[in-house]
């Protein structure tokens, strides 16, 4: 089990849904956090409730030159967890550029710029935590969500690459893949949505995981278990069935 007590974590994407939520879970645990998103008004009033100590540092992570700043401004931290993300649900057939690209520029770019920031300090000191988030969505082609589903494949590649680099090297990389989740992001979805957690329940699955040592997580469990087996159905009948 992981030792949180002052350990400082660095939660991007931390101001409201599952990283609000983590980051009460951490605060608990004894975990002293840098809170960063976008919305400074939201990371104080979530810093002035939480038992811990926590820092707030505003960043937008489309801003490379802004990650560095802020990571040169926070000095000493032992792991980060990147859960910033934007969502917006439409396929192929009503297909929205400037959504899409901006999915591409938060979901992606910004786990790829957060990497580009954290990786050099934990591999040059030879220690470190990284937890990137994917998602259920993310293992295979979906209709009605390319833009979405292919920016959460590519952090989960990115995820089992700097596994596969890092191993070995005292910095340990995590992969958490949740379902749905009741967040401000799902609020858009106008379908029903099965298995839908609470941010508290899925932050609670998300810190066990932390606390361990195994690599991905995916949940919820049963739900899980229909997205990663559809990865051994051959292309026909995966999109017989998904298309």
């Amino acid at each position: 089990m992981r030792d949180w007590n002052g350990k400082r974590y660095w939660i991007v994407g931390a101001s409201e849904g599952l990283g609000a939520a983590l980051a009460r879970k951490l605060s608990e645990a004894g975990a002293e956090l840098i809170l960063s998103a976008r919305s400074e008004d939201k990371l104080r009033a979530l810093a002035d409730k939480l038992p811990g100590k926590a820092e707030v540092v505003p960043v937008d992570v489309t801003d490379a030159a802004a990650l560095e700043e802020a990571a040169q401004k926070i000095g000493t931290f032992d792991g980060v967890v990147q859960l910033a993300a934007v969502y917006w649900p439409f396929g192929g057939k009503e297909w929205e550029a400037e959504h899409a690209n901006l999915m591409a520029d938060v979901n992606f770019g910004g786990a790829m710029r957060l990497v580009g920031v954290v990786v050099p300090r934990f591999v040059a000191r030879g220690s470190g935590h990284i937890v990137l988030t994917g998602s259920l969505s993310g293992y295979r082609g979906l209709p009605g969500a390319a833009a979405y589903v292919s920016t959460k494949s590519g952090v989960m590649a990115l995820a089992e690459s700097l596994y596969a680099d890092l191993k070995g090297t005292g910095v340990d990389v995590q992969l958490v893949n949740p379902g749905y989740i009741r967040t401000q992001l799902t609020d858009k979805n106008d379908f029903k949505m099965p298995f839908i957690m609470e941010p508290e329940e899925a932050a609670d699955i998300v810190f066990r995981h932390m606390s361990g040592n195994s690599f991905q997580r995916a949940f919820p469990r049963m739900f899980s278990l229909l997205f990663r087996g559809s990865q051994l159905l051959p292309d026909w009948l995966y999109f017989r069935l998904f298309a």
